[in-house]
């Protein structure tokens, strides 16, 4: 079920609020608790009913396993095998439906063989319930859990909002807030705040994201195709695609904090203006913060981090990004985008030492150099969506070259007069997008109209900052939103003012949605 489909807005969410309160009303949050917990389980049915087995399968043998790893238990057999043996079926899922077909594949490439599996449709969600259950059992096992009952850890996993594509949430930071008393009382305040934070989300889904697609997709399609791009037409379509991303993304974020802020549960940050990071550390502090958080201390604190010399730790950042891009996906493209990453990271690194040798403090720099490093950034991380959205190496390739201008530059016709001697280079006056359908200057303006946003504009967090809209216990002071002075003036309040404009946006929003087939979030898809 999609956040931004009819059935999931005008009628699971008014349903399951409505449930939730008028059974809390009458006194006994266990059941509460249930109908939340069956109306989860529901949710993930909706798609494909039988993967709901999987889901009770691994939900089942996980608790299990992380009731046995607790220090309370006295069991004969060492824990660490018990550990190891839940992290193995856990990994065992999520490889079979996610990675068999794509190992299969080049075993048959490197030896010549025919091996085959039958068609195997990835489950939603499953890299993100799975790992989200590996770092429970490795929690249990360093005696970091309580003993939660299995309601509990029930809806820990399935709660709807988190389920699909995150975030990657701690049992200490949900279920502590389902055991408070005041979540099982209507609030108007969480009724307003999440509604709002909904209606952003899904404003920034239907027009900002779906919108700017229509140049991003004809342009991949085209690479897909073999269809040689020039250097406008590929540009066009990397920053279409990179602005698509990123909306869609922050639309699915807000749209799942609005969600559970409606019966009063705060959801960790797990989006915060990567766009505006000055370099690829800060870039990876914003962008999806939860998955961030748990490579770092479940895949490269365990691998030594930074504790065992500045070779290992250069090693160690590039295995966590190559895992964290084949996480994303079983396709080389994601393997070289994580790769990618990596060496930005460890670059930066070197970067970081090469100014401190210097004399320079990292810390300060002047507004021209910030905001060089900013584009910089965007530019570099521009070029590994390519691998990212690319659906083989050879589209990658096509694009990368249209995008370095190997073949050649268009410009419009009226330019050949002034511009003329340029054709004995290459470049030719056929149009900015020869092969593409699109308009030029429509593409042109939306992306640079979406940019001005990305990196100018106050994020969700920032406009709405006076109603908490995010758990702030589990940002770090790097990642938590900052406030610009400017905006402050125009943080969200409960007024007329804002409920104008928030009904605007809906009004919109609806119109546009209901034009057109729901599309799903990109992130589904890992």
């Amino acid at each position: 079920m999609l956040f931004n489909s009819p059935e999931f807005i005008f009628l699971f969410v008014p349903i399951v609020v409505w449930g939730f309160f008028q059974i809390s009303h009458r006194g006994d949050s266990r059941w509460a608790f249930a109908w939340l917990v069956a109306a989860s389980l529901f949710f993930y049915a909706w798609w494909k009913p039988v993967y709901l087995i999987l889901l009770v399968f691994s939900i089942g043998c996980n608790y299990l396993l992380g009731d046995i790893l607790t220090p309370e238990r006295q069991i004969r057999l060492p824990k660490k095998w018990l550990l190891t043996l839940g992290i193995g079926i856990n990994l065992a899922l999520i490889c079979y439906f996610k990675y068999a077909n794509f190992f299969l594949t080049n075993i048959n490439d490197m030896f010549g063989k025919s091996y085959h599996l039958p068609q195997i449709i990835l489950p939603l969600g499953i890299s993100f319930f799975t790992f989200q259950q590996i770092a429970y059992l490795v929690d249990a096992y360093r005696g970091e859990t309580k003993e939660y009952n299995l309601l509990n850890y029930c809806l820990f996993v399935s709660f709807f909002p988190q389920l699909i594509a995150g975030p990657i949430v701690h049992h200490k930071e949900i279920l502590p807030q389902f055991a408070h008393p005041s979540i099982y009382r209507f609030n108007g305040e969480n009724l307003a705040v999440g509604l709002t934070i909904f209606s952003l989300g899904f404003f920034k889904k239907v027009i900002f994201a779906d919108g700017i697609a229509i140049y991003a997709n004809p342009v991949f399609s085209a690479a897909t195709q073999g269809t040689s791009l020039t250097f406008f037409e590929a540009w066009a379509g990397v920053l279409a695609y990179s602005l698509q991303l990123y909306f869609d993304f922050s639309g699915y974020s807000d749209m799942a904090i609005g969600a559970a802020r409606l019966f009063g549960i705060k959801l960790p940050l797990n989006f915060n203006s990567p766009y505006k990071a000055v370099n690829i550390i800060d870039f990876w502090r914003r962008w999806h913060i939860t998955l961030s958080r748990f490579l770092r201390d479940y895949l490269y604190i365990p691998l030594g981090g930074n504790r065992q010399g500045e070779i290992r730790r250069n090693i160690n950042l590039m295995i966590t990004m190559l895992l964290g891009g084949l996480w994303h996906g079983a396709g080389w493209t994601f393997v070289l985008w994580g790769g990618l990453h990596g060496i930005y990271l460890v670059v930066n690194q070197q970067w970081r030492a090469f100014r401190l040798f210097l004399g320079y403090d990292p810390q300060k720099s002047s507004w021209w150099g910030l905001s060089l490093s900013r584009i910089l950034m965007f530019l570099a991380v521009a070029i590994a969506w390519v691998f990212f959205r690319a659906e083989n190496l050879k589209t990658a390739h096509i694009i990368l070259k249209g995008m370095f201008g190997f073949n050649g530059v268009s410009f419009p016709p009226f330019l050949a007069g002034k511009l003329g001697f340029l054709t004995s280079w290459g470049w030719q006056f056929n149009g900015l997008m020869p092969n593409l359908e699109a308009n030029p200057w429509y593409a042109l303006s939306g992306i640079l109209f979406l940019l001005a946003i990305a990196w100018f504009a106050p994020n969700t967090q920032e406009w709405m900052a006076e109603y908490d809209p995010v758990l702030q216990e589990s940002l770090s002071k790097k990642s938590a939103p900052t406030h610009h002075r400017f905006w402050q003036k125009l943080q969200w309040q409960p007024n007329i003012k804002h409920g104008l404009i928030i009904g605007g946006m809906i009004f919109l929003g609806l119109k546009t949605f209901l034009e057109a087939a729901p599309s799903d979030f990109l992130y589904f898809n890992f």
